[in-house]
């Protein structure tokens, strides 16, 4: 049956309209995808926080109140020379212990992002990871507009696995940490000097579940509507991502 041109105009507009009901449906979907993905990393983040507090208040407070308690034990002590080095190792690794949980504690879910806002954590995590590793590590942090909680959280954590990956693995001797804002877009760079990596083989490795770090960080600005770009060479790693800020009505581009 050959078609008029009146009925073939009817069919493309038909299959015009299908096609826009079905890219509605599909972006429908994808925002609700966000949604749920967001609301998940909001729950891990409260997870991590009541562990924080946990280790910090439950067992922190029960290794302070241990190593009182033998520091009052070697006030007592007689010259017993072997029971007093005995007292001094137990004190000693209360300190080791106790060190080491707060560590673990801010690592978690440290309190001064929730205290003092982004620009406080992103020093202090420099000042963190920094000198164990034999790395300068430089953080500026322009002005910014008020960043809700879950954005704080997600540039706090992208920054995180970024300088953890360079502490661990670049070689590097100096990385720097640049959070800015223009034309409504939270802009984020982080940098070093090392020996570089394949990004293309590790970004393989992320797509086949081998690799949580590159994979997560690119999971989780995508759901904020984010992107993700990688350099490296021999002369140094450059990540840098993008972030579209909410509008006025609360919400975030698609």
């Amino acid at each position: 049956m050959v078609q008029t041109p009146e009925t073939l105009a009817e069919t493309v507009a038909r299959l015009r309209e299908d096609y826009r009901a079905l890219m509605q449906r599909l972006e429908a979907n994808q925002e609700e995808f966000r949604r749920l993905g967001r609301a998940a990393f909001r729950i891990q983040e409260e997870e991590r926080r009541r562990l924080s507090r946990e280790l910090h208040d439950g067992l922190g407070q029960n290794l302070t109140a241990l190593k009182h308690r033998l520091s009052l034990l070697g006030t007592r002590a007689g010259p017993d020379a072997a029971w007093i080095a005995g007292l001094e190792e137990a004190i000693e690794l209360c300190n080791r212990s106790l060190a080491e949980t707060r560590e673990l504690s801010r690592l978690l879910r440290p309190q001064i992002l929730d205290d003092l806002g982004l620009e406080a954590a992103l020093g202090w995590l420099g000042r963190t990871l920094g000198p164990p590793a034999g790395v300068d590590i430089r953080v500026r942090v322009a002005p910014l507009p008020t960043l809700d909680g879950d954005l704080q959280t997600l540039v706090f954590r992208v920054v995180q696995e970024a300088l953890v990956n360079i502490a661990r693995h670049a070689g590097a001797g100096a990385a720097w940490v640049h959070v800015g804002e223009a034309a409504g877009i939270l802009r984020l760079e982080v940098g070093d000097d090392g020996r570089g990596f394949d990004v293309e083989a590790a970004q393989a490795r992320a797509s086949r579940g081998e690799s949580a770090g590159l994979g997560g960080m690119r999971d989780r600005l995508a759901l904020y509507g984010g992107r993700l770009h990688i350099s490296s060479g021999p002369g140094g790693t450059r990540l840098e991502a993008a972030v579209p800020l909410p509008g006025p009505d609360g919400t975030l581009a698609p």
